[in-house]
């Protein structure tokens, strides 16, 4: 029995956290347990790692700011997220509050100060609230959301997806994931129709890439099975594309792929440095670019949209004017302080 569970330990190595004892400072930062490890990674994949210590003391200090909330699902998250942000913009709750209407807040922080996830037991913290809605002319919610929220028309919202991914593609269970998660739901869509159906593959196949050599069995359907051989790996082209070569039950398929792991390899990219520049406020991938060169925008509207690690954040303009330049793209990784477009 001890060989067996040694074994299973070793199969789920790659998701240990790196948390090899216990932590008694959790009385001091009151870091839910279950927060713990997510935190420790997400601030390995922000580029904090050497921070950690300082992220748990800035957890606590933003738990205060946030009015010393009940921490659980989604509350804990909200607090986890300012930690990082305070930590990665160097802030303490005296700058917080000083520069509120300027900051490009973790958009958790905005809809826990709008009143989305409810009202705290100890009200919201002001003025920081005031501040950062009035800044960026959002309307607080009053009461309980719940309260006056609208039906949802399961029949309608069916139909819809539907019509956008196939009848046949969508069941019971795809309803209700959209229902509660619509944009997880329309990401997960959209990385099914690149990589097909990727819950057929072993899961250490999915985790780790195959080396050139080595063989799999994967489940195709019900007594059907398929040997995949990884031959080989060709040298990139000038576009970033690589051809792939597998035999699958002894025949080859030739398949191009996009290498991005040498994305940026060698490239600097341009600092956020005046007022005039919208910088990256950390780590993290561009997801969504509000505005192009020539539009006009007026302090605090979101700019462009940055996702770390479950963390999203709307970027607000720096100052008003016109957009001069924008120096990113849709999905381009970036750094803090990293440029990603300017105003004149």
């Amino acid at each position: 029995l001890n060989t067996y569970w040694e074994n299973v330990r070793a199969l789920y190595a790659p998701f240990e956290s790196g948390q090899l004892s216990g932590s008694s400072d959790v009385y001091e930062h009151e870091i839910p347990g279950g927060q713990y490890t997510n935190l420790l990674f997400q601030s390995k994949q922000l580029g904090l790692t050497e921070k950690w210590p300082e992220i748990k003391t800035k957890y606590a200090e933003a738990n205060i700011i946030l009015g010393d909330i009940p921490k659980v699902t989604p509350s804990s998250k909200v607090v986890g997220d300012l930690a990082q942000f305070m930590v990665a913009q160097n802030l303490d709750a005296d700058s917080i509050l000083d520069q509120a209407d300027k900051l490009a807040f973790p958009d958790s922080v905005i809809e826990y100060l709008k009143g989305d996830i409810g009202v705290p037991p100890g009200g919201f913290p002001e003025p920081l609230r005031t501040k950062v809605l009035t800044s960026r002319g959002i309307k607080p919610v009053e009461g309980r959301p719940g309260a006056f929220l609208a039906d949802y028309d399961f029949d309608k919202e069916r139909e819809a997806l539907g019509e956008k991914y196939g009848a046949q593609n969508i069941n019971e269970k795809d309803l209700l994931s959209y229902a509660l998660y619509p944009k997880v739901f329309e990401e997960w869509k959209e990385f099914e129709a690149v990589y097909g159906a990727v819950g057929n593959l072993p899961t250490h196949v999915f985790l780790n890439p195959m080396k050139v050599g080595s063989e799999v069995e994967v489940k195709v359907a019900e007594g059907k099975m398929m040997i995949v051989k990884l031959v080989s790996i060709q040298d990139a082209e000038d576009d970033g594309t690589r051809m792939v070569i597998f035999e699958v039950d002894g025949e080859q398929w030739y398949m191009p792929v996009t290498d991005l792991s040498d994305e940026g390899a060698g490239a600097k990219r341009e600092k956020a440095k005046g007022d005039n520049d919208v910088g990256s406020p950390m780590t993290g991938v561009v997801v969504g670019l509000k505005v192009k060169a020539g539009d006009e925008v007026k302090e605090g509207e979101t700019v462009a949209t940055l996702s770390a690690m479950k963390m999203e954040t709307s970027i607000p303009a720096t100052s008003s004017g016109i957009i001069k330049r924008v120096v990113v793209n849709v999905g381009d990784k970036v750094d803090g302080d990293d440029l990603l477009m300017e105003i004149e």
